[in-house]
């Protein structure tokens, strides 16, 4: 007879975002070879340490969810941030943004993003110095570091479109290949996994603004294939669509999703910060409840997904069973 895992609680939806993950990974350690295996390996070791020593003091198990949240967390760091930097923030995100709030489906706040952005708060000097060319994991940092296309775009230098799209530019670990995370999207949509209002409506939104920018002569406006530079489309795909912090129900959705591209681009245009993509998340999962209610209805105070995979009607059969 098959034993039941002792530890881990099984969620079939976690591991069709894991499996979305894989091409991605694969891509990431093609590009940074050593240095994206001791990141995730850093980060699954502390993230699903600390949400196991939590949930074993309440004799719950650990949801897969973490594997998620571990995954994209570390997908989003800089190829050579130092390890004890990405260990800090793994813990802050899981035990922090997940665990203190009562654990799997009751977070208020994306963990993974909530634990990238306060390492790139913390130790903002020290992470923008940690992007390294792809291909050069090997040689000596303080050779290779140097400023993301984001932030070289807001200084006026371009990017050719088939680096931009195929990930072959300095970047996170993860975020660089739109071309992957686009299939990964396509994937989870189709297998209803995901939400594709709040995929589309993150992306239409954020299009529309800044061709409004250039079409109106902003001064500071980014051009439109700033969009495939950063970490706009892995936020997108990955983030936007968690379905603890973000709405269930369909017009909330898309207001959410109109929120978090509309202010990743006024950030990215306006603000001091190169990037806006964590900051509109948080955002928009402060808003989340709020839209749920104006829609006629409140949000409900426990979710049965597990952060940070996208978030479909099927989530709440998933869990009752």
């Amino acid at each position: 007879m098959r034993k039941e895992n002792d530890v881990f609680q099984k969620q079939a939806m976690m591991r069709k975002v894991l499996i979305s993950l894989i091409p991605i990974f694969l891509f990431s350690v093609y590009l940074y070879g050593v240095r994206t295996l001791a990141v995730c390996a850093v980060v699954f070791v502390l993230g699903v340490l600390t949400e196991y020593l939590v949930e074993k003091s309440r004799g719950k198990k650990v949801s897969e969810a973490v594997l998620v949240t571990c995954s994209l967390y570390a997908l989003s760091m800089p190829p050579a941030a130092p390890l004890w930097i990405v260990g800090l923030g793994i813990v802050f995100a899981v035990f922090m943004a997940k665990e203190v709030y009562g654990g799997f489906g009751r977070n208020i706040f994306n963990p993974a993003i909530a634990g990238r952005l306060f390492v790139y708060i913390s130790f903002a000097a020290i992470m923008q110095s940690t992007f390294i060319p792809w291909g050069h994991f090997g040689l000596p940092l303080d050779a290779l570091s140097g400023p993301t296309p984001m932030a070289l775009m807001r200084q006026g230098e371009r990017f050719g479109l088939l680096d931009l799209a195929l990930g072959f530019k300095v970047g996170s670990i993860g975020e660089g290949s739109a071309v992957l995370i686009i299939l990964a999207g396509i994937y989870l949509i189709a297998t209803k996994t995901a939400s594709w209002r709040l995929i589309v409506s993150t992306i239409v939104s954020a299009v529309v603004v800044t061709a409004l920018f250039l079409a109106f002569g902003v001064e500071k406006a980014l051009p439109m294939e700033s969009l495939l530079a950063g970490s706009f489309l892995f936020v997108a795909v990955f983030m936007a669509t968690d379905p603890v912090s973000a709405p269930k129900k369909p017009i909330p959705q898309l207001l959410y999703g109109v929120l978090i591209g509309v202010v990743i681009v006024v950030i990215r245009t306006f603000s001091a910060f190169p990037e806006g993509t964590s900051f509109a998340v948080l955002l928009g999962n402060t808003f989340a409840s709020l839209f749920e209610e104006l829609a006629g209805g409140k949000k409900k105070a426990k979710v049965t997904a597990a952060s940070p995979a996208p978030v479909t009607a099927s989530a709440a059969k998933e869990a009752s069973k």
